[in-house]
């Protein structure tokens, strides 16, 4: 599967449900809540939905909103660690879980994140 092809396979509901099945479990986390001031849950979870939906072929709103991601850039005032990394590909790998998308979709997902949050480490 092409990395474009996976929005027109899970669409704007796929990522809907991923993205919100992540962050209900956010809140209550203690590693990764304290990274995420209550106040901004909401519009975390659509930076997120709208990047994610853009990267994979859907409309590119986040760039037209903040442009360029430059994801280390935005991600550099929050300590992230091997383990925060890892809790974050934990609650995302029950989010895929949870959002049951077609196992390609998940596939992709999964190796998208993992590469991803490895490059966010940014402390020991």
């Amino acid at each position: 599967m092409e990395e474009h092809d996976l929005y027109t396979l899970i669409g704007e509901d796929g990522f809907q449900r991923l993205v919100a099945a992540f962050y209900r479990r956010v809140p209550t986390d203690d590693i990764l809540g304290p990274m995420y001031p209550p106040h901004d849950l909401a519009e975390a979870e659509r930076r997120l939905r709208d990047f994610l939906v853009g990267r994979f072929g859907g409309p590119p709103r986040y760039i037209e909103e903040r442009g360029h991601p430059r994801l280390r850039m935005r991600h550099m005032p929050f300590s992230i660690n091997e383990a925060a990394r890892n809790r974050w590909i934990e609650l995302m790998g029950r989010a895929l879980q949870e959002a049951a998308l077609p196992e390609p979709a998940e596939a992709l997902l999964r190796e998208f994140f993992g590469a991803v949050a490895t490059m966010m480490i940014n402390r020991q």
